[in-house]
């Protein structure tokens, strides 16, 4: 039996995700450059709002790759490609209108990347249809963005051709395709949209979500290579998760939450990566495996009750929504690195 984790089709959306965020820094980059060269008042408000949209959504990409958990580096291809329009962009040698139109490239790029990556996710599984989640909100102000760019790319390339300025309503017209899309799908925006960022007790319970989803796909399998698939992913989402709040998060509550309380977690914890180890040494197909998971999934239901009621209940009572924001920030970056050490590591069943 493969005793690592190995599925290529979740490689696969790990790697888009990072020619995503990798295109998303550009992205940014060039409407930075963008204001500085814009001599349009409308024109330059409407890069100052997507600025603001796309520093946003680079935070909301960030999340989706740490909850995803698999940490992958973006094509050469796509950073050779994004090294070559970076030099273009800073250069003399394109006119405005050419290096927006560009730009508006890199927004269908980006628009059709991670559609693509929602479309595929609905065939690899459920887990990952909740870790993409939050790009739901990307995807769609992406398709919002190059309705506007369009209106700034009739208003710029008239000038350049004529010298005059187009005909007046471009802006209603961007406007009314903005708000017919946003009807169409604005539904699909979840509630990171209108912040930067989420709080610890939103990015714990997304992490909370995903594993309960991949106990239930494991349970419901038959097939021995899934039931493998899904036990490896949960190895892995579980131990970077617990490792990421024995360094960020217990120690910060400790002192609100109470000695007990929180030592409680640190032992719960302790008994549940004991548990993984166990079962890891188990043959999926064996009798016991799936008896030893539905314990496993047991006392991880216990720890997560008591996680988001009194846990949570003592965070919001004691800290500021900056202090949750802050933390939910450290606890990322915490698990980001776990993640990455934990890539060539045996995980699977039967290690």
């Amino acid at each position: 039996m493969v005793s690592t984790l190995d599925d290529t089709k979740r490689n696969a959306i790990a790697k888009k995700l990072a020619d995503i965020k990798l295109v998303q820094q550009l992205i940014i980059e060039n409407e930075q450059l963008f204001l500085k060269e814009s001599t349009d008042g409308e024109i330059t408000d409407r890069f100052r709002k997507m600025l603001e949209d796309d520093q946003k959504n680079q935070g909301i990409l960030e999340t989706v790759i740490v909850q995803y958990g698999i940490q992958q580096e973006p094509n050469k291809t796509v950073q050779e490609m994004l090294k070559t329009i970076r030099q273009v962009m800073q250069g003399s040698e394109l006119s405005f209108y050419e290096k927006v139109f560009q730009h508006e490239l890199l927004k269908h790029q980006q628009a059709m990347s991670g559609i693509t990556i929602h479309k595929a996710a609905q065939k690899v599984g459920a887990d990952v249809m909740a870790a993409i989640g939050p790009l739901n909100t990307v995807n769609f102000e992406n398709r919002a963005h190059q309705e506007q760019l369009k209106g700034v790319l009739e208003v710029l390339g008239v000038r350049e051709l004529t010298g005059q300025d187009a005909d007046q309503g471009i802006w209603a017209r961007v406007q009314d395709a903005v708000a017919a899309f946003s009807g169409a799908v604005g539904s699909a925006v979840t509630q990171t949209s209108d912040k930067k960022d989420m709080n610890i007790q939103d990015v714990i319970r997304m992490d909370h979500n995903k594993v309960n989803i991949l106990f239930t796909e494991l349970l419901q399998s038959n097939d021995s290579q899934k039931i493998q698939e899904y036990f490896g992913q949960i190895y892995k989402d579980l131990t970077a998760h617990a490792e990421a709040e024995e360094e960020v998060v217990y120690p910060r509550v400790r002192s609100f939450y109470g000695d007990n309380d929180t030592q409680e977690l640190y032992d719960e914890q302790a008994e549940m990566k004991q548990m993984l180890d166990q079962i890891r040494a188990i043959n999926p197909s064996a009798p016991e495996f799936k008896d030893r998971v539905t314990k496993l999934m047991d006392s991880v239901g216990d720890h997560i009750r008591q996680e988001e009621s009194t846990m949570f209940a003592a965070i919001r009572n004691n800290l500021s929504s900056n202090q949750t924001e802050q933390m939910a920030t450290e606890f990322k970056a915490a698990k980001s690195k776990i993640q990455q050490k934990l890539g060539g590591s045996k995980t699977g069943a039967n290690a």
